[in-house]
């Protein structure tokens, strides 16, 4: 891999004080599994392969479908029934061959979570069901992982970092999960596709500052309301 090459994609962003070479090495060793190649997902993921982030795993067991179209944005019409993952991973290659994609064409399950998790040194949950989510937080817990966590329903979208060096996690926030039964979705409920948009990318941004030690959330949840742009951060 050529360091020319290497600068030329990079540069932009090494210019910054904060990142400089220093950084972009701390994203090219930097090991960082997504959970989900969906709405969440797909700008996650964009974005930190085009940041440079040198390994970076995915896992989905979906199929692309068609009203997946207009906020998963990695996919095209003519993708409509194959394997999100194996796409993900073909179309991101594409966009950054220095980096290192594997693929998890599976559910995450109990059985599967900790061989999966174990190898990656930051999580971003990009799932959306709540069953999902705290298998990967206690997951990560019980491994010691940092996790960004992200969700989204109707206009408003949340962030937030846990088990970060000592820092809470979700059961911390909210001890057991809702009653499925009682938990709108984007099936039922649907969504506009810039909203996935934006906190995916705000989850990106915060997976980046992570890896190069700048400052990150800590014991707080963002509330991004896009209806009438209002921003609420919650201690916990």
């Amino acid at each position: 891999m050529s360091v020319i090459q290497e600068y030329l994609r990079y540069n932009r962003q090494m210019m910054l004080p904060e990142i400089g070479d220093e950084g972009q090495e701390k994203l090219k060793k930097a090991k960082v599994l997504i959970i989900g190649a969906g709405g969440l997902g797909c700008p996650i993921l964009q974005y930190i392969a085009t940041a440079g982030v040198g390994t970076i795993g995915i896992v989905d067991f979906d199929k692309i479908e068609i009203h997946n179209l207009h906020r998963q944005i990695l996919y095209t019409e003519n993708q409509v029934g194959q394997s999100k993952v194996i796409t993900a991973k073909e179309t991101l290659e594409v966009m950054n061959p220095l980096i290192s994609i594997v693929a998890f064409e599976e559910k995450l399950t109990s059985e599967n979570a900790v061989t999966i998790v174990q190898d990656f040194d930051f999580i971003v949950d990009g799932s959306d069901n709540f069953a999902t989510r705290y298998l990967v937080n206690d997951t990560c817990v019980a491994l010691g992982k940092t996790l960004v966590y992200g969700s989204i329903l109707g206009f408003e979208g949340q962030l937030a970092v846990f088990n970060h060096n000592g820092t809470k996690n979700l059961r911390d926030l909210f001890p057991e999960p809702p009653n499925p039964m009682d938990v709108p979705n984007c099936s039922f409920n649907g969504v506009l596709g810039t909203l996935p948009g934006m906190i995916g990318t705000m989850m990106a941004h915060e997976t980046l500052k992570l890896i190069m030690g700048l400052p990150t959330l800590e014991n707080e949840l963002v509330l991004f309301s896009t209806l009438n742009w209002s921003f609420t951060k919650i201690k916990f």
